[in-house]
């Protein structure tokens, strides 16, 4: 089979969705912690003034599956009524090298940084958590938050946005998703943190926005946030007081939640509990006491880019969803 697959974002929503992603990403944590992956660190391609691209390779022994994600940041896009973020995934048969799919990057993207946070929030939240905070409304946050609903019953979510008006229309959009939960938009940070038993930040913030003294015990954090350098959203109080565990240690430490706290002396990385990998294959404990603090450090990992995307393709090829073009004959020329 020489032929490649490009499947659209249209093409996607039909093949893969959140219940899919949950499972596919504990798979592809597990695979790594086992040593059945690969993924060399994210390369940055700095373009001031207009943001930076990432490159993100991976490879996953089974399902077999190598590829690429191709990813961008450009801040100011909205101005020019375009995406913020934008990326491809190439999915490769790690066996021969062939092309299997070109993919659009963008829902694979929301529903694996989706996906990592429930099953974080699984293993580490208490599991009668039933109020959510959410910290920021940006295309990211539905997935997060329905990503949540399939492994808690929630009851409550309690959101807030950097625009006026930005929470309340989110939460507008999201009671008709899930009529059965009582949704309130937050006026400050302070108010959407206290009281919050699983809470998710979603913010590009480059200075701490969440405060030790907000914190009810026993909270489970999502810092989803930060995932270049400078980027931080939880006060350096926060990890020191509470079990971090990270989506992977390199990654955390020099671009997640940690990157910050760590150059300025204010968090070791020796005080990292574990990686989510290794508390899922029962290296490590899960949550200790019931009134521990947890904080999950994602950075966003190439290796369920990869996983998520071959996923896709295999289903898009039983079904016949997509375009096959080929790209490269037998004799290679």
């Amino acid at each position: 089979m020489l032929s490649t697959r490009v499947l659209t974002q249209r093409d996607l929503a039909r093949l893969v969705d959140v219940r899919l992603a949950i499972r596919v990403v504990r798979g592809a944590f597990q695979a790594m912690a086992r040593g059945e992956a690969v993924m060399p660190p994210k390369v940055y391609l700095p373009l001031a003034p207009y943001g930076d691209f990432r490159a993100m390779p991976a490879w996953i022994k089974r399902p077999a599956a190598a590829g690429l994600k191709w990813v961008n940041v450009h801040p100011g896009n909205p101005r020019r009524g375009l995406p913020t973020v934008m990326g491809l995934i190439i999915i490769n048969d790690p066996a021969t090298g062939i092309p299997w799919a070109i993919l659009d990057g963008v829902l694979i993207t929301q529903l694996r940084t989706a996906a990592a946070g429930a099953v974080a929030a699984q293993a580490l939240a208490r599991p009668d958590s039933r109020v959510m905070g959410l910290l920021g409304c940006g295309a990211q946050a539905p997935a997060q938050l329905l990503a949540l609903n399939e492994v808690f019953q929630l009851r409550r979510i309690k959101v807030w946005g950097y625009h006026p008006g930005e929470a309340q229309r989110f939460c507008r959009q999201m009671r008709r998703r899930l009529p059965r939960v009582r949704f309130e938009a937050c006026a400050t940070v302070e108010s959407c943190v206290r009281d919050t038993e699983v809470l998710v930040t979603l913010t590009p913030s480059r200075h701490p926005l969440v405060k030790r003294e907000w914190l009810r015990e026993g909270v489970h954090i999502n810092a989803m946030g930060a995932d270049a350098p400078g980027k931080q959203e939880l006060d350096p109080k926060i990890l020191r007081a509470a079990t971090v565990v990270v989506d992977e240690r390199e990654q955390a430490v020099h671009g997640g939640e940690l990157n910050v706290p760590v150059r300025k002396g204010q968090f070791h990385p020796r005080q990292i509990y574990a990686s989510l990998g290794d508390m899922l294959i029962g290296r490590r404990r899960w949550r200790r006491a019931r009134q521990e603090i947890t904080v999950f450090d994602s950075t966003g990992l190439a290796i369920h880019d990869v996983a998520l995307g071959a996923a896709a393709f295999h289903r898009a090829r039983r079904r016949g969803i997509g375009h096959a073009f080929r790209f490269f004959s037998p004799s290679g020329v």
